[in-house]
């Protein structure tokens, strides 16, 4: 009986079995990208700069320190997007991917850490439902693949062409914002082009909507048969695209760095873009560094919001902004309890939602006021920036983060982990304590004055 007390010790849970994974791959790919193989110039990148661009990957961000298009090999690029994948599909998934071509059984651990992972409400079906997953994402990134080819087989060649189809679909549908365009540059070169813009917008949305919406859009196809779950994703997307696309296009319309000299149809398509990257993609058609000082804050509300759960966005995530600020409408018009489409949230996804923001906050104002001290010629709204954009998984820069210490990268890689896992974990751990606290004294209660 002792002897089962003391394995139980080494018995991990399903969110610490996650954490552990994500570190794993991290390790792996830096591992992989420090051989002098994964460089053009034939050297090892160093470690810190090998671990920052693995975490970026796995964690699909898109903060880099050297150029993807240039530094690294065909070799160094495949185990990036290797990685992005991974990291976007969650290395549980892609474990399952790999037991289905082996016939290997899921086991009941197996099946809890999926459902931690997908962010599932029961295990039931869970088997099931990475199995539409996979077949989804697949389907989806190759038509992205496809129609992005057709743009870059002109310019690059038939192979390359190809090639860069493939990586920029994953890329983007991952949320991953790496690129293979060179020396910095991004998608800029592609500012006004319908084609380019459309598919990688349309691969961001898809990827930031998570797996959950995407397979009720398949099936059950109309609008009033979706879950709440659903219903809140879509509207508060929409919404956010909507109210991004307004705002860049007037804050930017006379700014001569970015919209002012496009055409109308050019500064239409460059504010859709530039409002749906930073829910977590990391793509940029304007200089980020070039815009207003109002458009770089609003850019950095849109990076801390993110995407959506179960998908492969970061950031606070769109239906934990939608519960916070349903609450704040309801205690504004006197309510007791929080209401959309006719439907009311739980008390306890209320409580769960202030602290995933709480905790975020204090995860971005520490690392601020860190790198604020470590990183000294850099202005605060770059810093400011530079730790929202990789605790959202969004991978947007000011040109600051090749010039970081390895201290500040080390940070920045940390920020990026956080954000990647962080709210997955914290949400697990809340479950587990409000389970614990049903059986515990209750005290009794008083009050407090607030505001």
């Amino acid at each position: 009986m002792k002897m089962r007390k003391k394995h139980d010790l080494f018995q991990l849970d399903p969110s610490q079995i996650l954490v552990l994974g994500f570190l794993i791959v991290i390790m792996i790919g830096a591992i992989l990208l420090n051989l002098p193989i994964a460089s053009r110039n034939g050297q090892s990148v160093g470690f810190i700069n090998a671990f920052f661009t693995a975490t970026s990957a796995v964690c699909v961000t898109g903060l880099v320190v050297v150029d993807t298009g240039t530094h690294w090999t065909v070799f160094g690029q495949t185990i990036i997007i290797l990685l992005i994948q991974v990291g976007g599909l969650g290395f549980m998934t892609m474990g399952t991917f790999i037991a289905f071509l082996f016939g290997k059984k899921i086991t009941l651990k197996e099946r809890l850490v999926m459902k931690e992972a997908l962010s599932q409400f029961s295990m039931s079906g869970i088997v099931r439902f990475t199995k539409y997953i996979l077949i989804t994402t697949f389907i989806i990134e190759s038509i992205g693949a496809i129609l992005l080819s057709f743009k870059f087989i002109p310019r690059f060649g038939w192979i390359k062409g190809i090639a860069y189809g493939i990586f920029h679909a994953i890329s983007a549908f991952c949320n991953a914002g790496f690129d293979l365009i060179g020396n910095f540059s991004s998608l800029t070169g592609y500012v006004d082009d319908i084609l380019v813009n459309f598919v990688i917008c349309t691969l961001i949305i898809g990827g930031g909507l998570g797996y959950t919406v995407i397979l009720e859009m398949i099936t059950k196809k109309r609008f009033s048969r979706f879950s709440l779950h659903s219903k809140m994703v879509l509207s508060s997307t929409i919404i956010l695209i909507v109210v991004g696309v307004v705002a860049i296009f007037l804050l930017e319309y006379n700014n001569p760095d970015t919209l002012k000299n496009l055409s109308f149809k050019g500064k239409f398509i460059s504010s859709m873009f530039q409002s749906v990257s930073p829910r977590t993609a990391g793509f940029n058609t304007l200089p980020i560094d070039k815009m207003t000082m109002a458009s770089i804050f609003f850019i950095i509300l849109l990076m801390f919001i993110g995407g959506s759960p179960a998908g492969t966005a970061g950031g606070i995530k769109t239906t934990t902004a939608g519960v916070l600020i349903l609450t704040i409408i309801s205690v504004i018009k006197g309510k007791d309890d929080t209401e959309i489409f006719n439907r009311r949230i739980a008390k306890e996804l209320i409580n769960r939602a202030l602290a995933v923001i709480g905790i975020a906050m204090m995860i971005v104002i520490i690392m601020t006021i860190l790198l604020s001290i470590t990183e000294v010629g850099f202005e605060f709204i770059e810093i400011l920036f530079e730790v929202v954009s990789a605790f959202g998984t969004v991978g947007l820069s000011m040109g600051i983060t090749s010039k970081l210490t390895h201290i500040g990268k080390i940070l920045i890689a940390v920020t990026m982990f956080a954000g990647r896992v962080g709210p997955l974990t914290i949400a697990v751990a809340l479950a587990k304590k409000q389970k614990k606290e049903k059986a515990c004294i209750r005290y009794p209660e008083d009050k407090v004055i607030v505001g």
